[in-house]
């Protein structure tokens, strides 16, 4: 097919208009952009545009890249709706222009080559992976470059088409790539590893079958020249160590020492592969065996590598000691996703990891480390899409200064090995430190500074006797006069807040300097400092808790002066910084002075915001904390707000019912508050909701296909039935069945929610709920015998069975033998609460109608009734009672037998206790 354009007129009209879209002025780009999407509506415009790319040979580069960017979205969008015609002479031209001696030009055909592939199948395309495999072996090195450009992009896009395809492509092409390791161009060497990179974590057998050669080769191009290929060989190692060790073992020693060579590579992004090394092996079994003997060589480098470069200084803005005057840029302020909540009847204290990968660039350390912990875990579901469309690799300095690099992987690498070593590097570390904190160059200082961040966690023992000086220094260098000196020593205190907190003698050296020179910084002049130390601040109410209460006057009005002086990428964190204490103190926060404090600034933002704004998000989780811990002391704000919400959700469902679809985070934001107020206020919203159509609304919530749209609804069941039930009542035939079709553990928020929820309609309504029970108990005697089901779905399981047997106890007490142990494993470790007793009880009913179900798991049965500090009067001598009877069904020596088994702790708590 030999097309040529019929108009050279509407030929030089595009090409016009593309260079136009060129233009620094983004007002003509919006007018070329919005004239460059009009034509889609005529056929041929796509065969321009290819044409362009491929035929034009004396125009521009990069209007002819251009036109094949659009030719690539526009196949992204409409690729379906192309005629055949066009989709053939698409197709043929790319193939046509693979050899074209440019590289811009070679790598967007491979982009629109790989789109076309993914926008249908490798089937609907025969003969391509036959003509881009016979272009490998061609003399002209453009067209064997480009055909490799298009095979790799095709790789990373489509390797599951490439494993599956029935003609099994890949037991050609990967010992062919294999074969080009040794190519003697660079860029062909590049692409051939990279292109069988892409089949390394997938375990393609066809790679497989070829392991011993691919390693053969890969270990020859150990030291390249070319930086592309050793970046290559790196990343090649280092999926190998997780997929395949047993290949490498052999080879560690001279792996390890060549890792330790190219972590100091002069190109930091062969560095940055190399290091990532260091991150995998640390998860390995062997990681101690063969580490050991070269920390005294890793662990200087990987300080060393913590050290900013000048760039990063530059993108960074390091040396603007005061710039809360200059605005901030849209694009430094990243998009916010609300985090659905999630319910937890015993309430544990949220475990708060490490997040070192966003922590070591101040210019990105706020929601780290100060999650908005509403009342209970979050536990997200790994089902997000990542679709990234930067094809060019371009990026802001914003984005190239928070983007995963050399420092933070490094950085990373020393918190894990840190884990796995513990003290034992102290002795190589401890001089190294000494040198890098008290070193002149402020940059080295700052490193060191983060090390000992780093290390924080895993020496955190054999830092104990020197750390009252180290955290002393810290304090100090919290007024440091260069700004990323004072963000970094936010972020290592915090780190350390733990040993401040929960130790008496230090608590009372460090945790009110601590807490002043914080609040200090909240206030500082430089936005990095604000931001740090905001985050650092509500780590530190979340290991303080209620040690904070005396010093509630002066946080808030710190806080609040913050509001005052904040720009909008800050206000995000500010509003975790509030929303983390409402949840540490509780209803300390519930005085008249305090909320005369705290809320006039909230409510004022709050009525600048539209109902279209996101920044709604991160206010109206702050205010769902706030209202949980204010309780009563919420009223006065409660109607308008609540209303708010009802709207919030009303529009969302209206607007997803019709063709414009609405951000469901709204919604799922709005029922989070929603519950917070529930929660806090109690019986006291019964009337709120009386007089609204929430119930209604909840209904549709509950039936939504977006896990975190249920998952919220499910939280927000659970609160109004605790808290004004009669409403809950009359919808109980369509919740109580939804409640059972998400009992589903792959959805695990949701699942635990819903669980949540049935176990508080349960207690509400006793045995009415019979005819679910058989249902309901079988999915989750499958839950809690599954293995890694995380801890707070184990603990709603056990209580909502337990809750199950005490208003149904004949149905589910014959079920005893499936569940007992892993329930009695489950609540052990659970504090004294409601919730504990509730199921408890019921477990002790079943047990009475059922013994011969325990007798087998008796002492996680016994060890379970120790669990308790202090079981209430009623439930004290259920627990007396069964084991008396226990002891007399077994007889003395059966008895004497049985418990001679059991720890000696054990023994005595149940002596002393119980009289057994």
């Amino acid at each position: 097919m030999n097309w040529q354009p019929v108009q050279a007129d509407d030929l030089q009209q595009i090409l016009i208009l593309l260079r136009q879209s060129q233009s620094p002025d983004t007002q003509i780009q919006r007018q070329v952009q919005a004239r460059l999407e009009s034509l889609n509506q005529y056929p041929d415009f796509n065969k321009y545009l290819v044409y362009i790319l491929t035929k034009l040979l004396d125009e521009q580069e990069a209007t002819r890249s251009l036109s094949g960017l659009i030719l690539k979205n526009n196949a992204k969008s409409h690729y379906e709706k192309f005629p055949d015609e066009v989709r053939s002479f698409i197709k043929q031209e790319c193939l046509s222009a693979l050899g074209d001696r440019s590289p811009l030009i070679r790598a967007t055909v491979g982009i629109l080559i790989t789109t076309i592939v993914t926008k249908g199948s490798l089937e609907q395309w025969p003969s391509l992976l036959e003509h881009l495999y016979s272009c490998l072996d061609s003399v002209d090195i453009n067209l064997c470059e480009g055909a490799f450009g298009a095979l790799q992009k095709i790789c990373e896009d489509s390797a599951d088409q490439l494993e599956s395809a029935p003609s099994q492509p890949l037991n050609v092409l990967i010992p062919k790539f294999i074969q080009f390791f040794l190519h003697s161009h660079p860029k062909i060497r590049s692409h051939a590893i990279a292109c069988v990179n892409e089949f390394i974590t997938p375990r393609a057998s066809a790679l497989m079958a070829n392991i011993d050669l691919f390693l053969e080769n890969l270990f020859q191009l150990a030291n390249d020249t070319d930086s592309d290929v050793r970046k290559h060989v790196c990343r090649a190692l280092v999926m190998l160590v997780e997929v395949r060790i047993e290949r490498l073992i052999p080879h560690m020693q001279q792996i390890i020492e060549y890792m330790l060579l190219t972590s100091q590579d002069s190109d930091d992004t062969v560095a940055l592969e190399a290091c990532e090394f260091w991150l995998m092996i640390a998860d390995q079994a062997i990681c101690r065996d063969v580490l050991q003997p070269y920390l005294d060589k890793l662990l200087p480098i990987l300080c060393k590598n913590m050290k900013y470069s000048e760039m990063d200084i530059i993108l960074l803005r390091g040396d603007i000691d005061e710039d809360e005057h200059i605005p901030d840029r849209i694009e430094d302020i990243r998009p916010r996703f609300h985090r659905a909540r999630t319910r937890q009847q015993t309430q544990n204290l949220l475990d708060t990891n490490s997040q070192l990968n966003t922590m070591t660039d101040t210019n990105n350390n706020s929601t780290a480390t100060s999650p908005n912990n509403q009342s209970g875990q979050h536990l997200q579901d790994d089902d997000e899409d990542d679709d990234d469309d930067d094809d060019d690799g371009s990026g802001t300095n914003a984005d190239q200064a928070t983007e995963w690099n050399l420092r933070k992987c490094s950085a990373a690498a020393l918190d894990v090995l840190s884990n796995v070593f513990r003290e034992t590097i102290l002795p190589i570390l401890l001089p190294i430190l000494r040198e890098m904190l008290f070193h002149t160059n402020w940059q080295i200082k700052e490193s060191g500074i983060l090390v000992l961040g780093a290390i924080a966690e895993g020496c955190s023992h054999g830092l104990a006797p020197h750390l009252p000086d180290l955290v002393d220094y810290l304090i100090k260098c919290l007024n440091d006069k260069k700004p990323l000196v004072r963000s970094i020593t936010c972020w290592t205190l915090s780190r350390y807040s733990t040993w401040i907190v929960h130790n008496e003698v230090q608590q009372n050296r460090f945790l009110i300097p601590l807490m002043s020179e914080l609040l200090k910084r909240i206030l500082d002049a430089n936005k990095k400092v604000q931001e740090a130390a905001c985050s650092a601040f509500a780590t530190l109410e979340e290991e303080a808790c209620i040690q904070m209460v005396p010093y509630l006057n002066q946080i808030l009005e710190t806080l609040v002066h913050a509001f005052r002086k904040y720009q909008a990428k800050n206000l995000l964190i500010l509003y975790d910084a509030i929303g983390t204490l409402a949840d540490s103190v509780g209803s300390h926060l519930n005085r008249p002075d305090y909320i005369q404090l705290l809320m006039p600034p909230l409510i004022e933002r709050w009525n600048l915001l539209r109902n279209d704004d996101k920044d709604l998000f991160p206010l109206l989780e702050c205010l769902s904390s706030i209202a949980t811990a204010l309780q009563t002391g919420f009223l006065p704000y409660c109607e308008p707000v609540f209303g708010r919400c009802i709207l919030l959700v009303q529009q969302t469902l209206e607007a997803n019912s019709g063709d414009t679809p609405a951000d469901k985070d709204f919604m799922i934001v709005a029922l989070d508050l929603l519950s917070g107020l529930a929660e806090g206020l109690g019986s006291h919203i019964d009337s709120l909701v009386e007089r609204s159509n929430l119930l209604t609304l909840l209904e549709r919530c509950a039936q939504d296909s977006m896990a975190e749209v249920r998952q919220s609804s499910f939280a927000l069941l659970g609160d109004l039935t605790k808290a004004c039930f009669r409403h809950v009542r009359k919808h109980l035939n369509i919740f109580l069945p939804l409640l059972t079709q998400n009992l589903d553990p792959h959805h695990v928020s949701v699942c635990n929610n819903a669980i949540w929820a049935i176990g508080e309609i349960a207690i509400q309504i006793g045995s009415e709920i019979q005819p679910f029970v058989s249902i309901i108990l079988e999915a989750l005697i499958i839950i809690i015998n599954r293995n890694n089901t995380p801890k707070t779905l184990l603990e709603n399981t056990a209580i909502t069975i337990g809750r199950l047997g005490l208003v149904c106890p004949n149905d589910v007490s014959s079920q005893l033998a499936r569940f007992i142990r892993p329930w009695c494993v489950a609540l052990r470790n659970i504090r004294d609460n409601e919730e504990k007793d509730s199921a408890f009880r019921g477990i002790c009913n079943m047990i009475i109608l059922n013994p011969l179900g325990v007798t087998s798991e008796f002492i996680y049965v016994c060890d379970a009734i120790a669990s308790w500090e202090k079981p209430p009067m009623e439930l004290h001598a259920k627990f007396r009672d069964i084991l008396q009877t226990f002891k007399q069904e077994f007889g003395n020596e059966q008895w004497k037998q049985l418990t001679d088994r059991f720890p000696l702790p054990l023994k005595q708590r149940l002596q002393i206790h119980y009289g057994v």
